[in-house]
């Protein structure tokens, strides 16, 4: 997330020095409304809790995650939210918990949790959807502080617990998490980032010019990532250590995707790790991960420095068969784009793409590569907020709540910052995670933001359709019945 000195107290700044290039950067000023808020129509009344400590728990400012599944099998959409939850003693008459909204088909949600069996209590941070027992319904899973969890969909709309039974009980400080199956072997196997070490009985004040501030990751020490294997009856093997290279040291993970890169027809892996080198794990497709970030030149920016990644995906920007990658990082840093050349080699595009001007002052999080105006180039979304919520104290010009940012892709190899001071581009919150689905079955992607300690914001696109487009579920046979990982 940010620098820290070496007793793990925040650094603020970091000094980028940029030459002057002549490239024209591109800022577009919405004329019309691009997404809309529909938070309230939409039924969604959920509001996120940090837990409200007041001491600046170091577990705090990680908000929580939340996306889109069709948990029901009915053809739209649902909605599930993450939540945290009350760590100290004065509040203990409050039980925070996790939300299933139920897509109605009409634009409205309903709150099925209790009737689902999903409202987990514990301390929550991410989570991920797939059928990982292959029998045709979408199964999820939870990462939390503390033990993560994983819920069986029963196919009847309701869900079981099988954390214990399936063995994935991760009990490290979970983060991102992603399905894929790794081995081709037709089941879906398991990826946890996990953060760092930390319990809140141990925890340290830390202090900027004599204001107390959330610690930085290196105030405490990182845990290694942990992958399980899918045994294909149900339950899981522990696989981390024969996975991962063996002198690989334990960074702090925040950001997963897979994607097969290198067109070899496996998946292969990147983790954006907090103010650590970053990790692409290759595919070797022989029972374990060659990790060659450093090689292949996403493991710093172009500066040769390691940044604060919080979120990363992988996208095909510019049409010619490689994923390229993206990643969010700290204020006073930027987002990154990585150019996929071949398979083997990335160059950071960041500045060329007209995307290092505009985030070099914001925090991002959450970040999507996904077409919004159908017109056949990805686009980029970024969820943004700082962490400290007294950042004000310190910086009177840098805000706690930030607005997120969309950028349009030119189908140059630039990017356009889409501008708008009317719709749901023009909110300023404390924002975390971002999800892309089209829940309202009209043939454009919408964007579900999560906010730290406020609602979440689900932003209905209003101009993708105008274009012509298709929907397509596929449906495994030989692969995972989720038909994670199929090339259309």
């Amino acid at each position: 997330m940010r620098k820290t000195d070496t007793n793990g107290t925040p650094s603020l700044y970091r000094l980028f020095v940029f030459a002057l290039i002549s490239f024209q950067y591109c800022t577009i000023a919405s004329t019309e409304p691009i997404f809309i808020d529909v938070t309230e129509s939409a039924g969604i009344t959920f509001v996120h809790t940090d837990g409200r400590s007041g001491v600046r728990l170091f577990n705090e400012f990680l908000g929580s995650g939340g996306g889109f599944f069709d948990y029901d099998g009915d053809g739209d959409l649902d909605i599930y939210l993450v939540n945290g939850a009350v760590q100290t003693g004065g509040g203990q008459d409050q039980t925070p918990h996790n939300v299933l909204y139920q897509n109605n088909g009409d634009n409205t949600f309903t709150d099925v949790t209790d009737k689902a069996g999903v409202g987990s209590s514990a301390y929550g941070t991410g989570a991920t959807v797939g059928d990982y027992d292959n029998d045709g319904d979408i199964d999820l899973y939870v990462t939390n502080f503390g033990e993560d969890q994983l819920y069986r969909n029963n196919g009847d709309s309701t869900f079981t617990d099988v954390t214990t039974h399936a063995q994935v009980n991760n009990s490290n400080w979970g983060t991102s998490c992603a399905f894929a199956d790794v081995d081709n072997d037709g089941h879906l196997d398991l990826y946890v980032a996990n953060y760092a070490a930390y319990a809140p009985e141990n925890d340290i004040r830390c202090e900027e010019r004599g204001v107390h501030v959330y610690c930085g990751p290196h105030a405490y020490p990182a845990v290694h990532d942990t992958f399980y294997k899918n045994n294909g009856d149900g339950t899981f093997i522990d696989m981390s250590v024969l996975y991962r290279p063996s002198d690989l040291m334990p960074q702090h993970g925040l950001g997963v995707t897979f994607g097969d890169y290198d067109a070899d027809g496996d998946t292969d892996l990147y983790v954006a790790n907090d103010q650590d080198p970053n990790f692409l794990f290759q595919n070797s497709g022989s029972g374990n991960f060659l990790e060659v970030a450093l090689i292949s030149g996403v493991c710093y920016n172009d500066m040769g420095k390691e940044e604060a990644g919080m979120g990363a995906d992988f996208g095909d920007y510019d049409n010619d068969g490689w994923l390229d990658l993206t990643v969010s990082n700290y204020q006073t840093e930027t987002n990154t784009v990585y150019h996929n050349h071949d398979g083997t080699f990335f160059t950071d595009n960041t500045i060329t793409s007209g995307i290092a001007e505009v985030t070099h002052g914001y925090l991002g999080w959450g970040i999507k590569l996904f077409d919004y105006d159908n017109d056949g180039y990805q686009d980029i979304f970024v969820a943004n907020g700082h962490l400290m919520d007294n950042i004000a104290v310190l910086e009177t010009h840098v805000p706690y709540p930030q607005r997120n940012l969309l950028f349009r892709n030119l189908g140059d190899g630039r990017f356009a910052n889409v501008m708008s001071e009317t719709d749901g581009l023009a909110l300023e919150k404390v924002s975390r995670g971002a999800a892309i689905g089209d829940y309202d079955n009209d043939g454009d992607l919408d964007i579900l933001v999560t906010n730290c300690n406020q609602r979440p914001d689900l932003l209905q696109n209003a101009i993708g359709n105008r274009n012509n487009w298709i929907q397509i579920q596929v449906v495994g046979q030989k692969s995972n019945r989720s038909g994670i990982g199929a090339k259309i």
